[in-house]
């Protein structure tokens, strides 16, 4: 089993950032990759960025190229999501998400094995 806590959603500007966190506890020697997802309301869940935690290779979705950016620090068990030039549609709970089904990381939700309880992140235009 894999615990995944994560912190750091609040509200902001458009333009402004934000920088989410997700701490990681339990088996987490067992997971290949971990990812962020969003889901606004009314909206299907949306996967925005995955690293590989073997060889920190990253997968953003279009929405989110050049402005968010997903890292690991391996030693703290802790991923990031660093979330900047925010606009209104980016307003979604996020989720982080560990996966193991397959070698390397995915934005789809079904490779993913643990979730957790997510943080809103609300941009005001």
């Amino acid at each position: 089993q894999v615990q995944l806590v994560e912190s750091g959603g609040g509200s902001v500007q458009a333009g402004g950032s934000l920088r989410l966190s997700c701490a990681a506890s339990g088996a987490t020697y067992s997971s290949n990759y971990m990812g962020w997802f969003r889901q606004a309301p009314w909206k299907e869940r949306e996967g925005v960025a995955a690293i590989t935690t073997s060889t920190s290779a990253t997968y953003y979705a279009n929405s989110v190229k050049g402005r968010f950016t997903i890292d690991q620090d391996n030693a703290q068990n802790t991923f990031y999501l660093q979330m900047s030039s925010l606009k209104p549609e980016d307003t979604a709970m996020y989720y982080c998400a560990a996966g193991s089904k397959y070698w390397g990381a995915s934005l789809q939700a079904d490779a993913y094995n643990y979730w957790g309880q997510g943080t809103q992140v609300t941009v005001s235009s």
